[in-house]
């Protein structure tokens, strides 16, 4: 898989160039100890909050159907390993901050669990529980390694290879390197040749030296300016509804819940971007943002999304952690047509990309939003679009051309933010996969939310011109259950039994069941009959009695609720007096109706009378 990516950074790339070039003649000079980059600083003082957790764990798994070659395969995860030092390395605490050290290399054997004696249904089951261990499995990042493989039998020719990488060393454009390589090495040592891959003309350690050089001073100040702008009064939270309280500390529970987009819908997508000329990310990231702000009410939209920023060619092969975060916000005005949206969002998404170099852990550390542990900083939902290569899903052709390759699902049950939308598009039609947190959202609200961009994509590409807030999120289905099935309030009930006998029917069959609760306050059937009794007998000795008119001016309370019944059972026809009224009002509405009596609190007694 690919992260949506641009390269964006003409300002810069001199600077950069000289700065790579000088890392390349001081190539044979490398030092023990390396600073991290930022994305990999954040990375290790999270580690360091929150040890042995898998939240940041990167797994893949591929089936292997044909003749394989253990050896060769053993033979090719060892050349990966000594090629990018970064699976090498280990990270330290330093004295002023932490430091990464690359280990020297030493081939390793390649961990085989043969489950081919099981019974095939057996077989399977074992293996998705070892890929689900070795997911769960958290890495010691001082210790190493920060990654690991296993290559699983099933049958003289069924295996599958699990790869698990730490994100401090990888990132998704890493795992498409890795996993590349393999397959051009295992090509070439099971026919007893070289390797084809040249050596790499720098390693990830450099990258972060360089980082540290020239991110600062003019450069950084520049880039920083523009995010200062763009952020200024952003809203520190989406306030999306939730089926549970957040939890005062982030547990990141997670699960995942799929959906896919029709091949008709995926045409339609990115006929609308040509003809509004935007890329189809651009279009997904405005309909996304617009669900949230429909979800939220809030007009003011800020979720995350990540760049795979390698905007050098020297470290478009390096396996490493790279991407970087951009903070897209967008004011979703409900005055905007579709049209206008596409265009905001593009104005937005070109704007972040031409100052993408800023590291998203040093846009925090600038910025200081108010910090909670309940959320993340600046945003709390993310979207990506990722392209399916033909590496992950093809066939890689071994020594006889017949060991086919091809992925597997792997879920890691964690959640690094509230929700996370990632689309993707294969065989001309786009899916989307919902990470949530479960800690927040039942898997029912988080299916419709799926449901409800689809049906929001489907409107935008048949209406540009319609206004943003009239299109409907609802499906026929949902439209027809709303209006009508909802609406079927009709019910049978006794004609001749009036309420007050319904009600007493109803303190027959449940007399201690809960009958009213109002805060802290709570009352039985049995015991409210009793009460509103008390209070019929009580307003029959003033003299009421059928359709007499009896005035009620309350505020919410259970008391409210014994005088309503209270009334019925006297014959009485009760008129609610909203409390919140002015005084005159009341007065004028007391004159005009001349209720025999008024029921009303101590404090509300001057405002009736």
């Amino acid at each position: 898989m690919s992260t949506h990516l641009t390269s964006n950074n003409a300002l810069t790339a001199e600077g950069k160039r000289l700065l790579l070039a000088e890392l390349l003649r001081k190539k044979a000079q490398r030092p023990k100890y390396y600073p991290l980059s930022f994305a990999q600083q954040r990375m290790w003082f999270l580690d360091q909050m929150e040890p042995g957790t898998s939240t940041y764990n990167m797994p893949t798994a591929l089936r292997l159907s044909g003749e394989l070659n253990v050896r060769a395969l053993e033979q090719s995860l060892n050349e990966v390993v000594r090629r990018h030092a970064i699976l090498r390395t280990v990270f330290v605490a330093g004295e002023e901050r932490p430091q990464q050290v690359v280990q020297a290399f030493k081939p390793s054997k390649l961990a085989v669990f043969d489950l081919s004696d099981l019974p095939s249904e057996q077989r399977e089951a074992e293996t998705r529980q070892l890929i689900r261990r070795e997911t769960q499995q958290p890495f010691d990042l001082q210790q190493g390694p920060v990654w690991r493989a296993r290559l699983v039998r099933l049958a003289a020719e069924e295996h599958v290879l699990l790869f698990t990488l730490h994100h401090i060393v990888s990132d998704g454009w890493s795992m498409e390197i890795l996993t590349r390589e393999v397959s051009a090495l295992y090509t070439a040592y099971a026919s007893g040749q070289e390797s084809p891959l040249g050596e790499l003309p720098i390693q990830y350690a450099d990258y972060a030296v360089w980082q540290r050089q020239w991110l600062q001073g003019e450069v950084l100040e520049e880039q920083l300016g523009y995010w200062r702008e763009q952020l200024a009064g952003a809203p520190a939270m989406l306030e999306l509804p939730t089926d549970h309280p957040r939890p005062m500390q982030q547990r990141h529970r997670g699960a995942h819940l799929s959906f896919q987009l029709s091949a008709e819908l995926t045409a339609e997508l990115k006929q609308c971007s040509q003809r509004e000329g935007v890329t189809l990310f651009m279009t997904l990231l405005g309909a996304w943002q617009l669900l949230l702000a429909r979800y939220s009410n809030q007009r003011d939209v800020v979720i995350g999304s990540p760049v795979a920023n390698r905007t050098r060619s020297e470290v478009e092969g390096l396996i490493g952690f790279f991407v970087n975060t951009l903070v897209l916000r967008t004011k979703v005005g409900s005055e905007l047509s579709v049209r206008e949206l596409l265009q905001r969002v593009r104005e937005v998404c070109l704007g972040a990309y031409a100052h993408q170099e800023v590291p998203f852990e040093m846009l925090v550390e600038q910025l200081q939003p108010e910090r909670n542990m309940s959320y993340t900083p600046l945003f709390q939902v993310m979207f990506t679009l990722q392209t399916t290569t033909a590496t992950a899903r093809g066939t890689a052709a071994g020594a006889n051309q017949n060991l086919t390759v091809s992925g597997m699902a792997t879920t890691n049950m964690t959640a690094k933010f509230d929700l996370i939308l990632q689309m993707s598009e294969a065989q001309g039609m786009l899916t989307g996969q919902l990470e949530y947190n479960t800690d927040l959202y039942e898997r029912d609200t988080i299916t419709r939310l799926g449901a409800h961009y689809g049906q929001l994509l489907t409107e935008m590409v048949t209406a540009p011109e319609k206004k943003v807030w009239e299109l409907s999120l609802l499906s026929e289905a949902e439209r027809a259950q709303l209006l009508t099935e909802w609406n079927d309030t009709a019910r049978e009930y006794p004609a001749e039994a009036g309420l007050a006998e319904l009600f007493e029917q109803q303190v027959e069959r449940t007399p201690e069941a809960v009958a009213v609760i109002y805060g802290n306050d709570q009352c039985s059937y049995a015991e409210l009959n009793q009460r509103a009794n008390q209070l019929g007998h009580y307003l029959q000795s003033l003299g009421v009695g059928r359709e007499t008119l009896v005035g009620i001016c309350m505020e919410r309370s259970l008391r409210m609720i014994v005088s309503l019944l209270g009334i019925v059972k006297a014959g009485g026809v009760y008129l609610p007096l909203d409390a919140a009224y002015p005084q005159q009002r009341l007065r004028l509405m007391l004159e005009d109706s001349q209720p025999l009596v008024v029921l009303t609190d101590e404090a509300l007694f001057e405002k009736c009378a």
